[in-house]
């Protein structure tokens, strides 16, 4: 469902327009219930259906927490997690706080990871992208479930 990338603004009130291609996706799967996170790994917002978020949300509670790790994977995501609604239009409001932790400005871009979208600064997105870009992919790393894929 969440693929692509999409370059998006921001409204004086922080509000996101969700591309027309994706709307109806969102309403039918989750009658555009979202919720918004922080990514524990890069400034960037992780925007999820409630529907995903919660199957996330069950498994991260499900964590011990007594392990350092998982206290801390918790506290990014969970502590940081916002619902938020598609109104009329397809905007979605995002909270002042992970704003500003995204460093988002006027400019966005939205980028499907197929279970969620991420929202970056376009700036911050175009560096980000180029540096990926820049350094030669390492196959002797990548998991071993990707090791029958073909491009």
């Amino acid at each position: 469902m969440a693929r692509g990338s999409n370059n998006i603004s921001l409204d004086a009130k922080g509000r996101i327009s969700i591309p027309t291609k994706h709307r109806d996706d969102l309403l039918r799967i989750s009658e555009g219930q979202m919720v918004v996170t922080i990514s524990p790994n890069e400034r960037c917002l992780w925007l999820y259906t409630l529907t995903a978020w919660e199957a996330v949300e069950r498994k991260l509670v499900s964590l011990p927490t007594l392990n350092a790790q998982t206290r801390k994977l918790k506290r990014m995501l969970i502590g940081h997690a916002d619902d938020c609604t598609m109104d009329g239009n397809g905007r979605i409001l995002l909270p002042a706080p992970l704003r500003e932790f995204a460093m988002l400005g006027k400019k966005a871009v939205l980028v499907g990871q197929g279970d969620k979208f991420e929202i970056w600064d376009e700036v911050q997105w175009n560096a980000h992208r180029d540096s990926i870009l820049s350094v030669e992919l390492d196959e002797s790393a990548l998991p071993a479930e990707l090791e029958s894929l073909s491009f």
